[in-house]
């Protein structure tokens, strides 16, 4: 089963001295390397900061955006981790071992795999 893994923290690596960001690029890779090593690790990627990012809506067929995230908060998307887990505890198990979750939070989140999910985004039917 797949699970994504939000990162949220309230201070993204752009915004961290050099010293710390380079410890905790190390810790991030060092983590990276273990779960690559037990195949637990499906994708992994960081975010840039919010002020890279725009926030899109349509109504009523016409696109309206907006600069950053939609809500002013505290704690920001740093990055995400998809991995493979047999189930919720082992994916909390190997998401409480995210360098963030020590300082920010990461939030766990199973990924659909049903019939419908699969149809509608155009993939084969998962081997049984």
């Amino acid at each position: 089963m797949k699970f994504l893994c939000l990162i949220c923290a309230e201070r993204v690596m752009e915004w961290m001295s050099p010293a710390d960001a380079a410890r905790h690029y190390d810790e991030y890779r060092r983590f990276t390397d273990e779960i690559r090593a037990s195949g637990h690790l499906v994708e992994v990627n960081r975010l840039l900061p919010p002020d890279a990012a725009v926030t899109l809506r349509v109504r009523n067929g016409k696109v309206s955006t907006t600069d950053g995230p939609f809500a002013e908060t505290k704690e920001h998307f740093g990055g995400y981790y998809v991995i493979e887990a047999r189930d919720l505890n082992e994916a909390i198990r190997i998401a409480a071992r995210i360098p963030g979750a020590k300082k920010g939070c990461v939030e766990v989140r199973p990924i659909a795999d049903d019939e419908a999910t699969r149809r509608a985004l155009g993939r084969a039917a998962a081997a049984d």
